[in-house]
């Protein structure tokens, strides 16, 4: 097996970073910060629709570029790299991956041809507040008669999608339902949250109309499966943050003397980015690890999810705390663009479930496969 990408993908990868440098320097990411009611740059949504990369996943038929997995997966590293203000995560990540895998084909043509063309923003919601949901837990929301009730919280662009995938029960089993997040019975309110780049909601449903997506009593599983999609999908996001991370520190560290010398030849700021790369590196290795299996779709998936998981939540994290060190006093500035990553850093680590909860998966994984 070939653990990298193709020499078509690197080209696009190549094209995205340039792109992305040109369109979504730290100014677009400081435009939504400072106004957080945006949600997100409507602007730069519309050129990364232009470019196609929304329709990566989606085949021809819908609109899209029908080019697999693994081509997002090299799109989502350089949007992590660029730090973009946008609900890419919640439109591709989770919304387009669960109606590719459950949605119907009279769901699919509805659906997929409004996000390739970026008309549409999708959104997951399956928490309820603290705590972790998982199989045989109730559930607050719920459908009666097609309508849904119940409130979501913390739901990541809530407030800035047109559609909503819900976690609810109905006759005492869990599916998943689309909602119209623009129509009747549906009231969303934008929370204060550490990285204001991405927009948290509290979502309230009050007898929205609500369609099933797949089978009855099929909720938990196909949640679980667009999960370990994400995953992979968001562990790319962080393998690029973490590289953007690491450049900011080299060049700060190469470049700031400090007692007539640059702070890069001490052998503490060394010891840091030698880390920060350690980590990064184990962090890809997971992630083509689980872009591989992502493509394949077979029994690895979810074990190389978990892996990719855990490895880019740690390694982002430490880059972007790393990186604020290395930065000395000025570091943890708004002046200084360190921060941004920091944020965003800490909200991949819980968009898609907090680390703790994906090592017990792992855990859950690697038993299973030893008893087999």
């Amino acid at each position: 097996m070939d653990f990298d990408f193709s020499d078509d993908q690197k080209f696009m990868k190549e094209q995205a970073r340039k792109f992305l440098k040109e369109q979504c320097d730290s100014r677009v990411a400081r435009g939504v910060l400072n106004d957080p009611a945006r949600g997100y740059d409507a602007d730069l949504w519309r050129r990364i629709a232009g470019m196609g990369w929304l329709g990566i996943p989606i085949a021809e038929q819908h609109g899209g570029l029908g080019l697999g997995q693994i081509a997002l997966c090299a799109i989502a590293e350089e949007m992590g790299r660029a730090c973009a203000p946008v609900p890419f995560a919640s439109t591709v990540y989770f919304f387009t991956q669960a109606v590719l895998l459950a949605g119907s084909s009279e769901q699919q043509a509805a659906l997929l041809p409004a996000v390739a063309a970026g008309d549409l923003i999708g959104a997951w919601a399956v928490a309820e507040g603290a705590g972790v949901a998982a199989p045989g837990s109730a559930l607050g929301c719920r459908v009666e008669g097609g309508r849904l009730s119940g409130v979501k919280v913390p739901v990541t662009d809530g407030a800035i999608a047109d559609r909503l995938i819900v976690l609810a029960q109905e006759g005492g089993q869990a599916g998943l339902y689309l909602v119209d997040a623009r129509g009747g019975g549906v009231r969303a309110e934008t929370l204060a949250s550490l990285d204001p780049t991405r927009n948290v909601a509290r979502v309230t449903f009050d007898g929205a109309p609500a369609e099933r997506l797949g089978d009855a009593g099929d909720g938990w599983a196909l949640a679980q499966a667009v999960l370990d999609r994400a995953a992979v999908l968001l562990a790319f996001e962080q393998v690029g943050g973490t590289d953007a991370c690491l450049e900011m520190a080299k060049d700060y560290a190469l470049n700031r003397y400090a007692f007539g010398r640059v702070i890069g030849g001490n052998q503490a700021i060394k010891h840091k980015l030698a880390d920060m790369y350690v980590k990064g590196e184990l962090a890809r290795s997971n992630a083509y690890f689980g872009a591989w299996a992502l493509e394949e779709g077979g029994a690895e998936l979810p074990l190389a999810a978990a892996a990719a998981r855990i490895a880019g939540s740690e390694a982002y994290w430490f880059a972007a705390k790393e990186n604020i060190q290395t930065h000395g006093g000025m570091g943890f500035t708004w002046e200084a663009d360190c921060h941004l990553h920091y944020r965003r850093s800490e909200q991949l680590r819980l968009v898609a479930g907090a680390p703790r909860l994906w090592k017990e998966r792992l855990i859950s994984q690697l038993e299973q496969r030893n008893a087999a």
